[in-house]
């Protein structure tokens, strides 16, 4: 009988991807930016419960789904605004981009400065480059696997922190979930002397843990185009990040917490109740 052994894969150019993933997020912001000053005229629709979406979300994901398909035509397209139809077979390829052309859109569309493009690429299976967005600041975070995290030219770093009271931990919340899955560890945090803040942008708060600005940030349940860049930012700014992929999270979403390495074993404690 004659085996015929599979050929081995061949290498995925991470300096292309990695270099247009920063050109598109820019280019995608620059447009998402224009229409926020004009966004007294854009068309939104109600998805859920302080869930909406309007004409530039799905304008500024065609940007960046057509710079892709045009670059890498083989490679796999999750975007928020066509997530419903995404295949279950979607986690088996070898390159997928996972992007939220505006994450944030509640802000957004209320003249608030908390939102931002997110673009992350797995690469069979692991997270290896991310980048963020904030076109009202100027601000692009920007990661590779063995890179480092930057913003701009400037090398990120996760804060040291190791107690709750040290600085302001990110805290993110939708209707997907009942306030009594949040709301007990809220409680905790602040009877531990911790603060938290929110600002409507999962993937924004998880670069400004990478950056230290932010020395935490958890929710209970976040979709993969809203953390797939920021889990790339947060590691290789040297921080922890919950094993977000498990149990299908590319398209069923999970929690996500990350925090600096020494804060974060306390901080999961807070999250699961437990005593430090």
């Amino acid at each position: 009988m004659t085996v015929i052994e599979s050929p081995t894969p061949l290498p995925i150019d991470l300096d292309a991807r990695y270099m247009l993933a920063r050109e598109i997020a820019q280019q995608a912001g620059e447009r998402a930016l224009q229409m926020f000053r004009n966004r007294a005229a854009l068309e939104v629709e109600h998805k859920g419960l302080q869930d909406f979406v309007s004409i530039a979300d799905r304008e500024v994901e065609g940007i960046v789904r057509t710079a892709v398909s045009e670059a890498f035509p083989a490679d796999a397209f999750l975007g928020e605004e066509s997530a419903a139809g995404a295949s279950a077979t979607l986690s088996s390829e070898r390159v997928v981009w996972v992007v939220d052309p505006i994450d944030g859109t509640s802000c957004f569309l209320n003249g608030l400065y908390a939102w931002c493009v997110s673009i992350g690429i797995l690469v069979d299976g692991e997270p290896l480059i991310g980048v963020v967005f904030d076109p009202n600041s100027g601000d692009l975070f920007h990661a590779a696997r063995g890179r480092g995290a930057f913003v701009g030219e400037t090398p990120l770093s996760a804060s040291p922190a190791c107690d709750v009271r040290e600085g302001l931990v990110g805290v993110g919340f939708s209707h997907r979930l009942k306030p009594e899955a949040f709301m007990p560890f809220l409680v905790r945090l602040l009877g531990d002397g911790g603060m938290f803040i929110r600002n409507g942008s999962g993937a924004l708060m998880l670069a400004y843990v990478a950056a230290g600005r932010l020395i935490g940030y958890y929710e209970p349940h976040i979709n993969s185009w809203d953390c797939l860049a920021g889990i790339v930012l947060v590691r290789e700014a040297g921080g922890t990040v919950n094993d977000f992929l498990a149990n299908g999270g590319l398209l069923r979403g999970n929690p996500i917490i990350a925090a600096g390495r020494a804060l974060y074993p306390a901080l999961t404690a807070l999250i699961d109740g437990r005593a430090d």
